[in-house]
Order: C-alpha cells, then sequence, then structure tokens
C-alpha cells in the first residue's frame, strides 16, 4: 500500500502544475495543445484553481 503523501508534497504536486481560472481555460488549453482526449480538469483543493489531469 502506498503512503499517503506530506502536505509538503501535496504542496509541490500543485506549485509544478499550470493553473487555469476556470474548468473552460483548462479545457481550451487541453484542446489547443491536442490532448483533450488524454486530460481532464480538475478544480485543486489547495490553490482553488483548475489543473489538468491524464485520463486513466
Amino acid at each position: 500500500m502506498a503512503k499517503k503523501p506530506t502536505r509538503e508534497e501535496r504542496d509541490r504536486m500543485c506549485t509544478r502544475k499550470r493553473r487555469y481560472a476556470t474548468q473552460a481555460d483548462a479545457l481550451t488549453a487541453a484542446a489547443i495543445l491536442g490532448v483533450e482526449r488524454n486530460r481532464t480538469a480538475y478544480r485543486c483543493p489547495l490553490c482553488g484553481r483548475w489543473h489538468l489531469s491524464s485520463v486513466r
């Protein structure tokens, strides 16, 4: 079983990602990059902005 990330690790995971003001902005960016089928947008619980995540 994997260990739960620490607060510092979660903060780093957030700060490494590009932030978008809205879900539409995030999904538009994915479309422009041509990766919209491989990405989904989610609201980050740490910064309150939107990030893109890989679809599994």
